[in-house]
């Protein structure tokens, strides 16, 4: 079994960067990061293959966030420009069992406890 480790979060002004981190115990597969806002129900927010070669971002981030990873450090990272009040949430990365990215949870087997991103205007 997998388990996922965020950290790097917290609270930031309109307009900055964060950078999000996820560990990996565990083989390594296809990932991804959802987030929840409250009130709502947790989104996806970015996934990438197990190569990294591919990545899918969702329309709300596209051009602000940037997915990658390292697999030797068995990391993946999120990183977060230009940040708009309507990204807080709590961040969540994802593991799949298989090296192909996908958009949906119900396709992710393993799931990290979350980070608290905070974007203040």
């Amino acid at each position: 079994q997998v388990q996922l480790v965020e950290s790097g979060g917290g609270l930031v002004q309109a307009g900055g960067s964060l950078r999000l981190s996820c560990v990996v115990s565990g083989d390594t597969f296809a990932m991804g990061w959802f987030r929840q806002a409250p009130g709502k129900e947790r989104e996806f927010v970015a996934t990438i293959s197990w190569s990294g070669g591919s990545t899918v971002y969702a329309d709300s981030v596209k051009g602000r966030f940037i997915i990658s990873r390292d697999n030797v450090k068995k990391t993946l990272y999120l990183q977060m420009n230009r940040l708009k009040p309507e990204d807080t949430a709590v961040y969540y990365c994802a593991a799949r069992n298989t090296v192909v990215e996908a958009t949906t949870q119900r396709e992710y087997r393993d799931w990290g406890r979350g980070t608290q991103v905070t974007v203040s205007s």
